[in-house]
């Protein structure tokens, strides 16, 4: 089993989908999680709307610190949260340099989501 972390500042928006695709995609093979930097303490409805578009009920998630995750991941995705994101031991490191959706407009915020779901599909055929 391949274990994954996805980090953002408020684990609220792009972590939390790219944990759910994982977890979509990815099945009994892979452990995705989600952490944040600075958390916000909530799931933003924005994206629990989106992603059920897509067929994931992100109602179940809560948003949480990277002070609750330990462990070592075969891959650490990070999400814009540049110095903010702390160093967790992982085999591989990545940098997705995408822009915080939660106060986008519909089209914008789907267009995130899709780019999300692309990236979390690569990364999971690469491991």
């Amino acid at each position: 089993m391949k274990r994954i972390l996805f980090v953002c500042i408020e684990n609220a928006n792009r972590s939390q989908m790219a944990e759910a695709f994982a977890r979509m995609h990815g099945g009994a093979e892979v452990e995705a999680l989600s952490a944040g930097s600075r958390p916000s303490g909530r799931i933003n409805p924005k994206a629990v709307r989106f992603m059920a578009e897509v067929g994931y009920d992100l109602t179940a998630h809560a948003s949480k610190s990277l002070d609750d995750i330990n462990g070592e991941f075969d891959a650490v995705v990070t999400m814009g949260c540049g110095d903010s994101c702390p160093w967790v031991p992982a085999k591989r490191r990545e940098d997705w340099a995408l822009p915080d959706p939660k106060d986008m407009d519909d089209d914008g915020y789907r267009a995130v989501r899709d780019d999300i779901g692309r990236r979390v599909r690569d990364l999971l055929a690469s491991l």
